[in-house]
Order: C-alpha cells, then sequence, then structure tokens
C-alpha cells in the first residue's frame, strides 16, 4: 500500500510540474549568480559564500532584478539578455523597436534609428539600481541591509519592499497605479 501511495504522489507531483507550470523567464542572472557560486572552491567555502550572498541580500538582488526587468525583457523578446555580455538584442516595443545591449553592470537601451540611449545601471558601492539618461542618474531601487528594498516611485515618492513574492506583488501594484494615474493627467 505505501508504495502504492508513493507513486501516486510521484505522479500527481510530476503530472502538476507540466500542468501549472508557466512562463515567467528563466532567472538567468540568478542561475549564473548560483552557478557560480557553486563552482568557487570546496563545498564548505561555497556554503560560506552562500549564507553571505543571503544576508547582504545579493541572492535577493538578483531575484529582483531577475523577476522585474531581465524576465520581462526575456518574455518579450523571446531571448534571455544574460546571455552575455555586449550582446545586442532587439525587443518590440508599443513605440517601435527597442535595442537593449547587455553591459558589465547592467543594460543599454536605444530605441531603433536613433542616438540617444538609457542605461540600467547596478552601482555596487551603493547597492542600488540607477536609470541614467541625458547625463542624468536617478536611483530607482536601492537595496538595505535588512532584507528590504526602497523604490523610487514615478511620482518622486519612496516604497519600501520586502525582497519576496508579497514585496514584488506590492512594488508592480504601486507602479502600475502610478502609472495609471499619470496616464490620465
Amino acid at each position: 500500500m505505501k508504495k502504492l501511495t508513493l507513486k501516486m504522489a510521484a505522479t500527481v507531483m510530476i503530472c502538476g510540474a507540466f500542468l501549472f507550470s508557466s512562463c515567467v523567464g528563466s532567472f538567468g542572472l540568478h542561475t549564473k549568480l548560483s552557478n557560480w557560486n557553486q563552482n568557487i572552491s570546496n563545498k564548505f567555502v561555497n556554503e560560506l559564500v552562500f549564507l553571505a550572498f543571503n544576508i547582504i541580500p545579493v541572492y535577493g538582488v538578483c531575484y529582483l532584478a531577475d523577476a522585474l526587468v531581465i524576465n520581462s525583457i526575456e518574455f518579450w523578446s523571446g531571448s534571455n539578455p544574460m546571455a552575455s555580455i555586449g550582446d545586442v538584442k532587439t525587443i518590440k516595443g508599443e513605440n517601435g523597436n527597442y535595442l537593449v545591449e547587455t553591459l558589465e553592470n547592467g543594460y543599454s537601451i536605444t530605441k531603433e534609428g536613433e542616438d540617444v540611449s538609457m542605461q540600467l545601471i547596478y552601482n555596487a558601492e551603493q547597492n542600488s539600481w540607477n536609470v541614467v539618461a541625458d547625463g542624468t542618474s536617478a536611483e530607482l531601487l536601492k537595496l538595505n541591509n535588512d532584507g528590504t528594498a526602497q523604490m523610487t516611485l514615478p511620482d518622486g515618492g519612496d516604497l519600501t519592499v520586502t525582497l519576496d513574492t508579497q514585496g514584488i506583488s506590492t512594488a508592480r501594484q504601486a507602479v502600475m497605479t502610478d502609472s495609471y494615474y499619470y496616464a490620465l493627467n
């Protein structure tokens, strides 16, 4: 009886994995970080780096960057922008095509046929993601040491969210609400 229950549970789990999967992206940045961490040295050093990266929260930052930016680019373009540094991908947007170049510390985004570009840059010293356009830098997201992130909203206000599913949901709702409000006015 126990063998039948175990086989049934395994079958249900496998079928559920196929039935309830979705296209949320490959989480390329987080995967690259995990692979790098697993190949540093022996298992004890790997574990210490893993724990440190969870305390700092490097893993949380990578996950948030993947969830909010990289996976969205991958979803709309059909390819992973984390494939390699220097690669340029064409992404079709509402207002035309955009060229996204993967930089060592972020991304450069240019509308096709234009010379003006915008960069999304990670500042390791400040532990923040910034947008740089026309020589001006503005902070988009700052990762705090307490496991939260402080976002700058379109209206100039700040929102502090946790680095988990609930925090990402709150961030998306706040950005969408602000964007909708500004589109109406």
